[in-house]
């Protein structure tokens, strides 16, 4: 038996592990995930229908499966949420809604111990509503917070840290592209995802304040709050603050009311913070600007996404995400204990990988089998093993692996909130960054562990709906 015929010879099962070997390979060595998943699912289909078909045969079926994957998946409607929440987003910056913002949160929130770290999370928190990107939060809230917090006396890996931290805020809180990737990967409703991301969002955005009022109370000069500010000067920041809470009006009452689609409810914002950046002020070329970014940013989550769907095409040929639910099942243990490990593994491959891409080639492995241990798509909240019924377990599973997800956004070596808020402040190093960001890793997981606690957080306003 020839080399040929022995690797022909193999199940998909065998072909499925050498093929994901080799990729997590290639993207160790530094090739994009888009494009090593992408080969990898392209060889790989190649592999398996050879050996059904004969090479000739089989090499012709995947390479016409492997071009039809991009146009078929992203042409849904679901992802055209993806370039308008990113274009409410910097539109919303060049219409100077992130200063208002944190010009209000400031005069509301200075007050407290810690006052500028309130504020910083609380406006990030604002902005996230407007903005579907971690990383754009971060960085236009590094040009305006940090500087103000250094002049106040303010710690600067504190203050470069709370702003990487804000950042990943955008992950959960609605409009997020992340969410819609998810809901697009796991065939589950985007606005059920959407809706659910709101208390969640709320509560670590809570988690993070009463940290920083907490640190603000143990250390010595950390830096003072800001006092001074009248009622009328308090009311008086409200109004630039207005655009925020009108988009997160046109979410909620689209997708919640019934009135519209997520996808309708993304353009229609969008339209709404295109006409306050023009009052405000912007011409063509911050709009041009603001139209290259967000094609940029499309262009490559979108490239991502066309490489892993070839992956996960390949994987279901394998059959490994049915492999792996009955593995996780069979085991001994409890299933609580094998979703922490689940999320533990998360949290470590986050430091190597960006969330988009790491969400994109577990889930379609993690996913069944997470459903698996809950107890399957029809079983009952009662008769779960983790106290959601089956569509809830997608919404809740959901929310707490995007949460993880924005782990990887401020931990080393990869964490890229860090970096670009280094980038933005020279003064400050990536390594001051992730110090500064540390103690807000602790704060994720003691959110995560509210979430995992208490489902209902997560699951009753998609509940409402009649999702959950």
């Amino acid at each position: 038996m020839t080399f040929v015929d022995s690797l022909l010879g193999m199940a998909p099962m065998e072909i499925g592990l050498w093929v994901t070997g080799v990729m997590l390979v290639l993207v160790v060595m530094g090739l994009r995930v888009a494009f090593a998943a992408a080969l990898a699912g392209l060889v790989g289909l190649i592999w398996i229908f050879s050996a059904k078909l004969g090479v000739e045969r089989g090499v012709v079926v995947a390479m016409k499966m492997a071009g039809t994957i991009p146009h078929s998946k992203v042409s849904t409607l679901a992802l055209s949420l993806i370039p308008t929440f990113i274009l409410i987003g910097f539109l919303a910056y060049h219409a100077g809604l992130t200063r208002a913002l944190f010009e209000a949160a400031k005069r509301w929130l200075g007050w407290l111990p810690g006052g500028m770290g309130v504020a910083a999370v609380f406006s990030a928190a604002g902005f996230a509503a407007v903005s579907g990107a971690s990383v754009a939060t971060s960085a236009v809230f590094a040009r305006i917070a940090v500087p103000e917090m250094l002049q106040l006396g303010y710690d600067k890996r504190f203050a470069a840290g709370v702003v990487a931290a804000g950042g990943t805020l955008a992950a959960l809180i609605p409009p997020s592209a992340i969410l819609v990737i998810y809901a697009i990967i796991v065939e589950q409703d985007v606005g059920a995802l959407l809706m659910a991301g709101f208390l969640p969002g709320a509560v670590s955005a809570l988690i993070y304040g009463a940290l920083v009022v907490l640190l603000a109370k143990t250390r010595r000069d950390f830096g003072p709050p800001v006092t001074g500010f009248t009622w009328g000067q308090r009311m008086a920041a409200l109004p630039g603050a207005l655009p925020v809470f009108v988009v997160i009006a046109i979410i909620v009452v689209c997708i919640y009311g019934g009135v519209g689609t997520p996808t309708e409810a993304g353009a229609l914002g969008a339209f709404v913070i295109l006409l306050m950046a023009l009052y405000r002020g912007a011409r063509w070329p911050e709009l041009k600007q603001s139209l290259m970014e967000t094609a940029k940013l499309t262009v490559m989550i979108f490239t991502i996404i066309w490489g892993v769907l070839i992956y996960v095409r390949f994987l279901g040929f394998a059959d490994l995400p049915g492999a792996f639910a009955d593995w996780l099942v069979g085991l001994e243990q409890s299933p609580m204990l094998t979703l922490v490990l689940i999320l533990c593994a998360y949290a470590v491959l986050g430091m190597f990988m960006d969330a988009i891409g790491m969400l994109l080639l577990t889930l379609p492995v993690v996913f069944p089998a997470v459903i698996a241990l809950n107890g399957g798509e029809a079983v009952s909240a009662a008769d779960s093993a983790f106290g959601v019924s089956g569509v809830g377990c997608a919404i809740w599973f959901g929310i707490i692996v995007v949460k993880m997800a924005e782990l990887c956004l401020i931990t080393p070596p990869i964490g890229l909130n860090c970096f670009v808020v280094a980038g933005v402040r020279p003064e400050c190093s990536v390594q001051d960054v992730f110090r500064g960001a540390t103690p807000f890793f602790i704060a994720d997981v003691v959110t995560i562990a509210v979430l995992i606690a208490f489902p209902g957080i997560v699951l009753w306003l998609p509940g409402q709906m009649g999702y959950a």
